[in-house]
């Protein structure tokens, strides 16, 4: 192997493992604000995000960009990041996405007659609702969110475009860090389970008009729940 070759193949595993540190990083990043673990209008340096992923500083300065261009965190030049403010036209408008991407996610499972797991997500949603009625322990809380997920992320991925399907994730992520300023309680644990419930039977009776009725009440009982 001749020097050049291999100062070469050095240099491209080395980029190879910036970018998979630069992937950690940002994985990380997502998690701490999805876990609370960041809060929402928070402000960071550099150097104590660092220290809460523990990976080198060029790394979390590229997670940082890519947190920026999903709407998940703002840089301030020379100081720092400011996490998101998950205040009340924020809250309704990531709502408001959400509802929208919903309900054409919806027509467009039902207009190809696509398969779902209908009877998984029936069974997940009523046994939630039926554990919210009897005691909310922090487990049923942490189900309620993957629970809740699970029909959107369904929805979501029915409309069946990579760029729609980015704009969801990042949309994903920012209500992920809303939800944490306030916990699920039992009452709309199994409202919003019930909503849910509604638009499952719509998908199941392959009716667009009713799915998309039932998605936009899910939405205006979620913003009245909200206050906003």
């Amino acid at each position: 192997m001749t020097a050049a070759l291999a100062e070469t193949e050095d240099t491209e595993a080395k980029a190879g493992a910036d970018v998979s540190l630069s992937v950690q990083a940002h994985q990380s990043l997502i998690g701490a604000l999805r876990e609370g673990q960041i809060r929402s209008g928070a402000f960071l340096s550099m150097p104590m995000l660092v220290d809460i992923l523990g990976l080198p500083i060029a790394a979390v300065r590229e997670a940082v960009k890519l947190a920026e261009a999903g709407g998940l965190v703002s840089v301030l030049p020379k100081r720092g990041v400011v996490v998101m403010d998950a205040g009340p036209e924020m809250t309704r408008e990531c709502l408001e996405l959400r509802a929208i991407l919903d309900s054409e996610g919806a027509r467009r499972l039902i207009e190809t007659n696509a398969i779902l797991p209908f009877a998984r997500l029936r069974e997940d949603h009523e046994r939630l609702r039926d554990a919210a009625l009897t005691d909310v322990t922090p487990e049923v809380q942490r189900r309620a969110i993957l629970t809740d997920l699970s029909l959107h992320d369904a929805l979501a991925a029915g409309v069946g475009l990579k760029l729609a399907q980015r704009i969801y994730d990042d949309n994903r992520n920012r209500i992920a860090i809303i939800q944490n300023q306030r916990p699920f309680l039992a009452d709309r644990i199994v409202s919003a389970m019930e909503e849910h419930l509604a638009i499952i039977s719509a998908l199941e009776e392959r009716d667009v008009e009713a799915a998309v009725a039932a998605i936009r009440q899910h939405l205006a009982h979620t913003l009245r729940w909200w206050g906003v």
